[in-house]
């Protein structure tokens, strides 16, 4: 939704055990002292951002879930929300205004208070005139929103430009609505995505860049110190080797499982491997507003000349399921009987033949080096598989590759005509993945709809749902619009991956959230 210290760290933990003879791993390094319970988290890359209005990627998400609060959170392992800052809500008759009245005596971790005008600074920073082409979430989260008034320093009310359905749900997500210190921003600009100041359950102590970053507990936090005292986000690129520390001690959590290493991880006895549903989506993308992919036929023929299944099968060896449409299985919405082009590759060459490409096509496909969370195999073992399927197809795929934070600027920018990428849900609505990426209004400006797609038809079905209070009359539209969007095969629909972690024993307090993002204040550890 991002990626050596260790070696160190290991001798440290067990000097510390030695000298303090305690019950508790100690850590003792910089910036930490005997008796302090740290957690180390490894990751398969850094972060881009702690600024939550300018991220979009899952890394950042994981630091910033837990610097920052929003007005309304998730239940744990649910998309339903309960009160954070906001204790209660009420809306209008028309669905148009929210009212919220916010948690009092609630500070900043620069000591600031928390208040309705701080919320209504959040809010404003990403509404026009101040909104950027840099706040990739913007237009999706908030767009819908009029005003925002504090009606007092207690009360803050929403003004809709008209009924949304998801809008409580967005609220909740762990990226661009969390509320940031109104005067940490003003006092450092552009650098607060590098100085987070939050309410939340840790406050950021330091960032190594490409190594770690570093929390410590919020201990004036409204809802419970932490029981730890510091969370550690270090960066281990390949799969294997975050295995290999955790299986040596050291590190305490870590995602982005190769395949290869699950029977081995779930072979140790003092490691819990924890499998949930994905609420996610692994697809290449095909611009559909150039050559070649501005012809739906050379799109479909694509779609037909990749063997999805047997990539399935054979890169993710269970630990993904084939994706039959732009929606994960655990989300309301999605529509079992969809079916996309089936592979069928003399069909395919019957189609790039009628688009006048007989066995002349080529094209440039965008990859990335890391793992992601919906693919843990890393973009170039997927991008090779599709290159030696579309050679059959007598196609020419040119594969250019990128660390994670490189390839997004990529896409981006418009490089290449084909791309691959992913999603995991941020609010368990299917507005998330239908709008959010493919919508016409998603294109240009930093927004999501990197495959430049364009449907009226599917666009006024998904303002419809939008707009809806049944939920029936949206899955109606949700149906329809899918339908369209298999069709139109902007995207081949690759793979849902189930959300894997695993931990030490020691870890109590940790889950796998649905929206794929790790909420840690109830974290703790022991041995």
């Amino acid at each position: 939704m991002r990626r050596r210290l260790a070696g160190v760290l290991a001798s440290l933990f067990l000097v510390s055990t030695l000298l303090t003879g305690c019950g508790v791993i100690n850590s003792i390094g910089r910036g930490q002292t005997a008796g302090e319970k740290t957690v180390i988290f490894a990751r398969g890359a850094d972060s881009i951002s702690l600024d939550p209005a300018l991220i979009e990627d899952g890394e950042s998400a994981k630091v910033v879930a837990n610097v920052f609060d929003t007005l309304v959170r998730y239940r744990e392992g649910s998309t339903e929300v309960e009160p954070s800052l906001a204790t209660e809500w009420s809306t209008s008759d028309d669905e148009k205004e929210w009212t919220f009245k916010l948690r009092k005596g609630v500070k900043f971790h620069d000591g600031t208070p928390f208040n309705a005008e701080a919320v209504k600074f959040n809010v404003e920073r990403q509404l026009p005139p101040n909104q950027t082409a840099e706040m990739p979430y913007s237009e999706f989260t908030l767009g819908m929103v009029d005003k925002v008034v504090a009606v007092d320093e207690s009360t803050v009310k929403f003004v809709l430009k008209n009924p949304y359905a998801p809008f409580l749900l967005n609220l909740a997500m762990s990226l661009s609505v969390p509320i940031c210190s109104p005067e940490a921003i003003k006092k450092m600009g552009k650098d607060f995505g590098e100085n987070p100041v939050g309410t939340g359950p840790f406050a950021f102590e330091s960032w190594e860049k490409d190594t770690k970053i570093t929390l410590k507990a919020n201990q004036d936090y409204w809802d419970g110190k932490p029981k730890v005292d510091k969370l550690i986000f270090e960066v281990v690129k390949e799969n294997s080797a975050r295995a290999n520390k955790l299986l040596a001690g050291e590190a305490d959590i870590i995602d982005g499982i190769d395949p290869d290493d699950v029977g081995r991880l779930k072979g140790d006895a003092k490691l819990n491997v924890s499998t949930v549903p994905g609420m996610n989506i692994n697809y290449m993308g095909m611009r559909a507003d150039r050559k070649p992919f501005n012809d739906p036929k050379v799109r479909q023929a694509i779609s037909m000349a990749i063997n999805r299944e047997e990539i399935v099968n054979s890169l993710y060896k269970g630990n993904a399921v084939l994706a039959n449409g732009p929606l994960p299985s655990v989300l309301f919405g999605y529509v079992k009987e969809l079916q996309p082009y089936p592979y069928d590759p003399a069909k395919a060459k019957e189609l790039l033949k009628e688009a006048g490409y007989d066995d002349s096509l080529s094209f440039e496909l965008i990859s990335y080096t890391d793992a992601r969370p919906y693919n843990a195999i890393g973009g170039d073992n997927l991008a090779i598989a599709i290159q030696g399927y579309l050679k059959e197809a007598g196609v020419t795929v040119n594969i250019t590759s990128a660390a994670w934070k490189e390839h997004k600027d990529n896409v981006n920018n418009g490089k290449g005509e084909a791309y691959l990428c992913g999603w995991i849900g941020d609010n368990g609505d299917p507005d998330n993945f239908l709008y959010a990426l493919l919508h016409s209004n998603q294109i240009g400006n930093g927004r999501l709809n990197d495959a430049m797609y364009n449907n009226p038809k599917y666009d006024e079905l998904l303002l419809k749902a939008q707009q809806s209070s049944s939920n029936e009359e949206r899955i109606k539209n949700y149906t329809e619009a899918q339908q369209i969007l298999v069709k139109d095969a902007p995207w081949v629909f690759i793979s849902n991956s189930l959300d894997m972690a695993v931990s030490n024993k020691s870890i109590s307090g940790f889950s796998i959230h649905p929206t794929g993002v790790y909420f840690l204040r109830t974290l703790d550890k022991t041995t």
